[in-house]
């Protein structure tokens, strides 16, 4: 934001209110649109970063917000398009789980074959809201030993030395059970975005700034950036447009939100 404002001549405040309504806008349309998707194989995942202060800080920072401490965001992609389907910041119990899964489920057409970690959570938030109309897998992989006093501990994580397929409900292909696409979008964040990075100062300091940069990053994932192996965005290959985005795009999206808004008051 500093070096935006240094170039436009302007203040940090003013850049920092226009990434707002920016990630305001980009929610708010993404909302909208990826509705009655044809996904039929999702990946859920999710990914940690921290907001205003680490959690083991938080009881001693100075006036920490709402919301400082771990902040985890919840990402479903369709493993066919990579389509980033829905995701959704802030805590990790079965609240958010449950909230997550539902808003999954009411994006989809139809039945699909669902992957997740073994997080606990997911099996009680999948049988409540898909009930029996899903086949869902866990791929529960197996880690070594953290060797938490060298070097390669502190910064590593432990060695994967095995998984396991376990079918919750339905009859998933075990062809197809895999969480690689979905972690792999979780790299992609981590590289993206700043504020996932670790070992840095780049962290948000509201959680609402943190979801609004998680809109923008979806949206132009989805909308404007060509995947490498589709050749197309992940918009498209869903059937959600028709075109490739570029940033007038999603600035014109801002400004239509911007006008209902006065339309609305």
């Amino acid at each position: 934001m500093l070096a935006t404002a240094r170039l436009t001549g302007v203040s940090k405040n003013t850049v920092k209110k226009l990434l707002i309504d920016a990630g305001r806008a980009c929610a708010a349309y993404q909302d909208r649109t990826l509705r009655n998707l044809p996904c039929k194989r999702v990946q859920v995942d999710e990914i940690w970063s921290f907001t205003y202060a680490k959690q083991k800080n938080v009881a001693a920072a100075k006036a920490a917000p709402e919301g400082a401490g771990d902040t985890w965001t919840w990402t479903a992609i369709c493993a066919d398009t990579k389509l980033a389907i829905s995701w959704l910041v802030g805590g990790r119990d079965a609240d958010y789980a449950r909230a997550f899964i539902e808003d999954c489920y009411g994006r989809l057409a139809g039945r699909i074959q669902l992957t997740s970690d073994g997080f606990g959570p997911y099996a009680t938030a999948v049988r409540d809201v898909f009930g029996i109309d899903v086949d869902y897998a866990q791929l529960v992989k197996v880690y070594g030993d953290y060797e938490g006093n060298s070097a390669s501990g502190r910064y590593s994580p432990p060695a994967c030395t095995g998984q396991k397929r376990r079918t919750i409900e339905g009859r998933p292909d075990p062809k197809h059970i895999s969480t690689s696409f979905v972690e792999r979008q979780n790299l992609t964040m981590r590289m993206q975005m700043r504020r996932f990075t670790r070992l840095t100062n780049a962290f948000s300091k509201k959680i609402e700034h943190h979801a609004y940069a998680v809109a923008l990053h979806f949206m132009y994932y989805n909308f404007a950036r060509i995947h490498k192996t589709l050749r197309v965005t992940p918009a498209m290959a869903a059937g959600v447009t028709d075109k490739l985005w570029d940033v007038a795009d999603i600035v014109r999206v801002i400004e239509d939100h911007e006008a209902r808004q006065v339309q609305e008051k």
